[in-house]
């Protein structure tokens, strides 16, 4: 028989950039309505002092070793969650990211679709490609993407005003890691890894193929599908701080489902 109350580990990596959303998260994740989960958060960060303030607000920490590239210390942190959860015999790992805050029902609201791989809704900004950079505007679209059938091996992201009022649950071919249930078969077939584009940005060393994408390329070599529920809509905190597709977001003065490209600088 089926468990009827699986047990979920809700987790992900983190460090001392997201602080400004620590009290707000932690605050979300304790307060969670489903019965069987346990919460971890694997701190990168260069020092212990961070994950000094994630305990006391009274969340399970682990501190890894500093590493001097993102890409690193992501997938470090993420592989670590995957092992705890298979060692745990956690049924689910729930992929939460640090700045996304979920309804309180997120975790049932998940999982009864009974599905190996389910996304929530996590929107983020992405710029709107123009001749003149200075003019570059930046738009909010969710985390997820379905092949593009005009342009072969490209994806094409879902807008917002696409999914506004929709509860649906679709299948996609990609989504992020800021919302993400996934079942243990999975979690035993697949490890968290990024990878390098074929020609290299020296000049950028963590500009590579990462770990969201990766991982929804593996899960859809094994035949299996990803899936997501455009009702579970998340806030996501990615301005006010420190995003690593973004940078420095603290300064921002204007939000809005278009902004300009110097609204998301420091003055």
């Amino acid at each position: 028989m089926a468990n009827k109350n699986p047990k979920v580990l809700v987790g992900c990596p983190t460090s001392s950039h997201k602080e400004y959303c620590l009290k707000k998260y932690a605050d979300a994740v304790k307060d969670l309505t489903y019965k069987n989960y346990d919460i971890l958060l694997v701190d990168n960060s260069k020092d212990e002092s961070y994950a000094k303030k994630i305990k006391e607000l009274g969340l399970p920490v682990i501190k890894t070793p500093y590493s001097e590239y993102a890409k690193d210390r992501v997938i470090t942190a993420r592989n670590l969650l995957r092992e705890r959860a298979l060692e745990g015999k956690y049924d689910y790992l729930f992929s939460l990211e640090q700045d996304v805050i979920p309804p309180k029902n997120i975790i049932e609201g998940l999982l009864r679709h009974k599905k190996e791989v389910v996304s929530g809704v996590v929107y983020h900004f992405f710029p709107k490609r123009k001749e003149n950079k200075e003019a570059q505007e930046w738009i909010e679209k969710p985390m997820l993407a379905i092949k593009s059938q005009k342009t072969p091996g490209k994806l094409a992201f879902l807008s917002s005003d696409q999914i506004k009022d929709i509860n649906a649950f679709i299948e996609v071919d990609y989504c992020s890691m800021g919302c993400l249930m996934i079942s243990r078969k999975i979690l035993e077939k697949v490890k968290f890894r990024y990878e390098e584009y074929k020609e290299a940005n020296k000049e950028n060393p963590e500009d590579v193929k990462w770990d969201d994408m990766c991982f929804c390329s593996d899960v859809q070599k094994l035949g299996k599908k990803i899936y997501a529920d455009l009702g579970a809509k998340c806030g996501h905190l990615v301005l006010g701080g420190y995003s690593i597709t973004l940078g420095d977001t603290s300064k921002v003065s204007v939000i809005s489902k278009s902004i300009s490209l110097k609204d998301i600088t420091k003055d």
